[in-house]
């Protein structure tokens, strides 16, 4: 799909801010700093539309970016910064929870990980979350720019490991600089919203 036009729409910290038109969401998540921005950005076509905060793991609120006037891109808090109260934990997990069980409008989700690293407990959790609640969703590895091109393969693998994901879920490579894997976190995105 060619990305005409994309603007931020809202920022959300309530379920009441949240959009009241029934377009189809596709929402990303991830651990704090895991690069949601980047690939928002790649998406889309535009250098800074989503913005990455100089203080990972202080937004809490979900971003709703509208794309071509159909659809929106949703940009969820990161999830799992360490040096951040628990109570503010524990107010991101409501606000998120919210989105994800009550939100009629979510089709699909993009989980983003670090392919430098294995993934954590927090990576692990929200797998199991979305397996079990049967949502569609893909797994992109960011920042794969920074490790060799031979060992991307290994690293997928043990990501899938990791996740306890099958074969019938898919895991990509993702690099902002390269644009290595856009394609398939495009193609995901538009078979998501043009069904």
């Amino acid at each position: 799909m060619k990305i005409r036009k994309a603007q931020l729409h809202l920022k959300a910290s309530k379920p009441r801010e949240f959009p009241d038109e029934n377009l189809p969401e596709v929402a990303f998540l991830g651990r704090s700093n895991v690069g949601k921005s980047s690939v928002i950005n790649v998406y889309l076509g535009r250098k800074n539309l989503a913005k990455t905060s100089s203080t990972p793991g202080k937004t809490k609120a979900l971003f709703f970016y509208l794309v071509n006037d159909a659809f929106y891109l949703v940009d969820l808090p990161g999830y799992g910064y360490a040096r951040v109260s628990k109570s503010m934990r524990d107010d991101w997990g409501e606000l998120i929870e919210s989105y994800l069980y009550d939100r009629k409008q979510l089709k699909g989700l993009v989980h983003i990980v670090d392919i430098r690293h294995p993934p954590t407990e927090d990576d692990q959790q929200m797998t199991a979350w979305l397996l079990y609640h049967h949502y569609p969703f893909i797994t992109v590895a960011t920042k794969a720019d920074k490790i060799a091109r031979g060992r991307y393969l290994d690293r997928i693998h043990k990501i899938k490991a990791d996740l306890s994901l099958t074969d019938n879920h898919d895991v990509f490579s993702f690099s902002a600089e390269s644009k290595e894997g856009a394609k398939n976190v495009e193609e995901f995105i538009d078979k998501l919203v043009l069904e």
